[in-house]
């Protein structure tokens, strides 16, 4: 209980670093005045993809890339923005997209896992509460379930590490190579990316741990019976 909680704390004061940067990077314009909207599509061109289209979806930082309908989907700060942290957001969904057009094999491996994650994320929390109270007294097998079930999301947030990570590194590649952002913005541009990986690295860590602590539970009940 006491290493979720840390790791619960961390990942709050890292969300709200990122919060902080991000708004901060949206208010330092673009030299170009170039939009979120304008540089997705712009670099989609670059990198020859034609069949993703750019759209607006409501929600701060709810910037995504959804490969089944194939649209880079950027928030209206985002969209319509003319800032550092636009542009970085804005390249780095369409780095997705280039790692789908691309058959980036993690990128195929978590659309793969999604349906799968979808289920046992939905189950995961009440099996391992039932398996718990049934590990105590005797029984681990449902425990084992829940597990397993969580094994599954835990991996699908690994697999999600590299595909951020290598969506951030396509982004900025080209952020500097089409100077879309000077030399002054581009560091900020890359700042900002750092910190929106390390919530995926939180996550990630926080997950592998708690699937340990339930395994030794699980260890524990098995000595025990």
């Amino acid at each position: 209980m006491l290493v979720s909680l840390v790791f619960l704390g961390i990942s709050m004061l890292v969300s709200l670093v990122l919060k902080s940067k991000f708004t901060k990077y949206a208010k330092v314009p673009l030299s170009n005045g170039m939009t979120g909207r304008e540089i997705a599509e712009k670099m989609l061109r670059e990198n020859g993809i034609y069949d993703v289209k750019v759209t607006s979806v409501d929600g701060f930082l709810s910037d995504h890339y959804n490969p089944a309908n194939r649209t880079v989907n950027l928030s209206p700060e985002v969209y319509n923005g003319n800032s550092v942290a636009a542009a970085a957001v804005a390249a780095h969904e369409c780095g997705h997209a280039v790692q789908h057009a691309a058959a980036y094999a993690p990128l195929t491996l978590r659309s793969r896992l999604v349906p799968v994650v979808q289920i046992s994320s939905g189950l995961v929390n009440l099996v391992l509460l039932v398996g718990v109270i049934m590990a105590y007294s005797g029984n681990p097998t449902v425990l084992l379930v829940g597990i397993i079930l969580m094994a599954l999301t835990v991996l699908f947030t690994l697999v999600t590490l590299p595909v951020e990570f290598d969506a951030s590194k396509r982004a900025l590649v080209w952020l500097n190579r089409t100077n879309v952002t000077n030399s002054i913005e581009y560091p900020m541009a890359k700042d900002a990316l750092k910190w929106a990986a390390t919530t995926y690295v939180v996550a990630a860590l926080a997950a592998v741990v708690t699937l340990i602590q339930y395994i030794m539970i699980y260890m524990g009940s098995r000595d025990r019976s």
